[in-house]
């Protein structure tokens, strides 16, 4: 996907999102802050039917939802420092667990993502638009 879009549309955006992304588990979400990364995983998971509340897992580091498929792990990896302590926290388990993992800011650890990422990347044209690109990198 590689195309603007405004709120009105997120949506339309989340559900082409998932169709494209919904065979790899582990999502990347790549944008500055205030961008909407937490509003279009809030689409995404709405569109899948999770009746959880869905915001940002930021101090908590990570959020589970229940959807027909199965778990979705929603992560921000804002305040993480270092490799070791997403270990400690046991990121990488819910990583290796085949799961949905959606995760914020996952340019903090990226050692972590090993396997195919299906990366999001979410950019500000202006206060209304944003501009999505989204592939699979193995």
């Amino acid at each position: 996907m590689d195309q603007n879009f405004t709120l009105n549309q997120i949506k339309e955006v989340a559900a082409a999102v998932w169709k494209e992304g919904k065979d790899t588990p582990i999502w990347a979400f790549y944008a500055p802050m205030g961008t909407g990364k937490t509003t279009l995983i809030h689409a995404i998971c709405e569109a899948l039917g999770v009746t959880d509340t869905v915001s940002s897992p930021t101090f908590a580091l990570v959020n589970e939802y229940q959807h027909s498929g199965g778990s979705i792990f929603h992560m921000d990896w804002y305040r993480l420092g270092s490799l070791e302590e997403a270990i400690r926290a046991g990121i990488d388990e819910h990583l290796h667990s085949d799961d949905t993992c959606f995760i914020e800011w996952p340019e903090n650890v990226p050692a972590l993502l090993t396997g195919p990422v299906y990366e999001i990347r979410l950019s500000l044209i202006d206060e209304k638009t944003r501009h999505i690109y989204s592939s699979v990198k193995c």
